[in-house]
Parts: C-alpha cells; structure tokens; sequence
C-alpha cells in the first residue's frame, strides 16, 4: 500500500557530499516518522537519521555534524544531505517511513552509498 523509492546514492570520494531522497507513494493519511538506515556488509543495520511529526531530529553519533535530514510532507519525501563523507559511511542506506494510527513502519529498497579513500 505504501511504497518507499530511494535515489540519490553512488561513489564519492572522501569529503564529498551526497544528498538521498525518499518518495513515498500510495494511501497515506498520516506519517508519524521517516528515516534513515543504513547497513553495511557484515553490520548490522543502523540509525542514521530520524525526524518525527513534530520536526525533531535524531542522528547516530557516528554521523552527527556531518549529515542532515529533512522532509518535505507535501511530497511525502525525505532527505538525508550527508557531507565530509568517510569511507565508513559506505553501506546501503534504506529509508523508513512510520505510518498510521498503528504506526506501521515502510522501507524503502536501499540505495548504495560508496565512500572512496
């Protein structure tokens, strides 16, 4: 019913910036969070970025100072501008979305980010 499209990844050497997208589409009456995550090989997922309904943000410690997120409710997107890029940032990125009064959560099909040294 919800479908979440991310963009946005490729190669970039260290200290380049990146900026992902998520759209979602579908029936959507209300969206309490979006998000992003990322894994990487052998790693377990993690938190990158989140933002809630209200507009606050939460960002793992790792990417703190460097990445960004943002959204646009009237697109249904999200966005994660991410700066000063370190090879550790390479991993798969997947976007979230939290709907609904029961608050179900949507993932997008992951986009590759790829640092270079």
């Amino acid at each position: 019913q919800v479908h979440l499209v991310e963009s946005g990844g490729g190669l970039v050497q260290a200290g380049g910036s990146l900026r992902l997208s998520c759209a979602a589409s579908g029936s959507i009456c209300r969206i309490n969070a979006m998000g992003w995550y990322r894994q990487a090989p052998g790693k377990q997922r993690e938190l990158v970025a989140r933002i809630i309904s209200g507009g606050n943000t939460n960002y793992g410690d790792s990417v703190k100072g460097r990445f960004t997120i943002s959204r646009d409710n009237a697109e249904n997107a999200v966005y994660l501008q991410m700066s000063s890029l370190k090879p550790e940032d390479t991993a798969v990125y997947y976007c979230n979305f939290d709907v609904g009064i029961v608050n179900a959560r949507y993932w997008g099909q992951g986009t590759q980010v790829t640092v270079s040294s």
